[in-house]
C-alpha cells in the first residue's frame, strides 16, 4: 500500500508541474494575443482605405484594363495559399483548416495534379508534402506579431507566381479570428481580383475619373498592393486566431489537469485512510493475541 501511495503522490506532483507549465503558456499566449490585436487595428484601417481605392476604380469602369491582376484566364492550375501554425498546442486550429481545404478539393473535383500548394506554416507544409502534393512554396517562422516588412517577400512571391502563370487562380485558406473563444475557417479567392463584391465606406461615387497618369499605370501600382494587403491581412488574422487557439487549448489543459489532481488527491486520501485502518486493525489484532 505504501508503494501505491508513493505512486499516486508522484502522479500528483507530475500533474501539478504540468499544470504550472500550461498556465504559464496560457499567460504568454494571452499577452501575444493582446499585442497582435493592438497591432492589427491600424492595419485594418489601411486595408479598408486601399479597398476603397480599388472599388472607386472599379466603379469608374477601369476594370477592363488588360494585363492586370483583374484579368481572368483559363484555369489550368489552382493555387491554395494555406496559413497554418509552425507548432502544435493550439487545439484543432490546424486540423480544422486542413480538413476544410481537403473538402474543397473534393467539392471542386481537384486532383493533386490540378493543385499548387503555397504553405505558410510548418504544419500545412508537412501535411501536404507527406501526401504527395506539389508544395511550390513554403515559409516557416512567421513571428508572433508579424509586420509587413517581415513578410513582404511572401506577398510579392505570391503575386509574382500568379503573373508567371504558376497557377491561374489563387484561393486563400486560413483561420479567421472571430472572438477570443472561437475562430472560423475562411476559404476565399483572391486572384484574379473580383471587384464586383467590393464595398466602400464612403457612400455613392462618381462613375468617371480624369486620370493622370493613365489608368494602366494606376492599376499597375494599386492592384498588386491590394493583393498584397489581402495576403498580409490574412497572415495577421491567422496569427491572431492561432494565439487565441493557444490560449483556449492551454486553458482547457490547465482545467483538465486540475480535475486530474483533485481525483488523484481524493484517491490518495482514501488509500491513506485505508492503510491507516489496516495498520490499526493489525495492531489491535496483535494486542488481542498477546492477551
Amino acid at each position: 500500500m505504501a508503494a501505491s501511495l508513493q505512486e499516486i503522490q508522484h502522479r500528483i506532483d507530475s500533474t501539478k508541474s504540468t499544470r504550472q507549465i500550461t498556465s504559464a503558456m496560457q499567460m504568454v499566449s494571452t499577452a501575444k494575443l493582446s499585442k497582435i490585436q493592438r497591432s492589427g487595428t491600424g492595419y485594418r484601417l489601411y486595408a479598408q482605405h486601399l479597398q476603397d481605392v480599388v472599388s472607386h476604380l472599379a466603379q469608374a469602369h477601369l476594370s477592363n484594363v488588360k494585363g492586370t491582376l483583374l484579368e481572368s484566364r483559363e484555369v489550368k492550375k489552382v493555387g491554395f495559399l494555406i496559413i497554418t501554425s509552425d507548432r502544435g498546442l493550439v487545439g484543432g486550429y490546424n486540423s480544422m483548416l486542413i480538413k476544410r481545404v481537403m473538402s474543397a478539393f473534393e467539392e471542386r473535383h481537384l486532383t493533386k495534379d490540378d493543385v499548387v500548394i503555397l504553405a505558410i506554416g510548418g504544419n500545412g507544409a508537412d501535411f501536404f508534402k507527406k501526401r504527395g502534393f506539389n508544395v511550390a512554396y513554403e515559409y516557416r517562422g512567421v513571428s508572433d506579431v508579424p509586420d509587413f516588412m517581415e513578410v513582404r517577400d511572401i506577398v510579392k512571391t505570391v503575386t509574382a507566381m500568379y503573373d508567371n502563370e504558376v497557377y491561374d487562380e489563387l484561393e486563400l485558406a486560413y483561420q479567421h479570428f472571430a472572438s477570443r473563444i472561437s475562430n472560423e475557417v475562411q476559404l476565399e479567392q483572391i486572384l484574379p481580383i473580383d471587384t464586383t463584391n467590393l464595398e466602400t465606406e464612403s457612400g455613392s461615387l462618381s462613375a468617371e475619373y480624369d486620370m493622370n497618369p493613365s489608368a494602366d499605370k494606376v492599376l499597375e501600382t494599386v492592384l498588386p498592393q491590394y493583393a498584397q494587403s489581402l495576403v498580409f491581412g490574412a497572415i495577421l488574422d491567422a496569427k491572431t486566431a492561432e494565439h487565441s487557439a493557444s490560449v483556449n487549448a492551454m486553458s482547457s489543459a490547465s482545467d483538465n489537469a486540475k480535475e486530474v489532481i483533485d481525483d488523484l488527491e481524493l484517491h490518495y486520501n482514501r488509500a491513506r485512510q485505508a492503510a491507516i485502518t489496516t495498520e490499526i486493525t493489525e495492531i489491535t489484532g496483535g494486542m488481542a493475541a498477546l492477551e
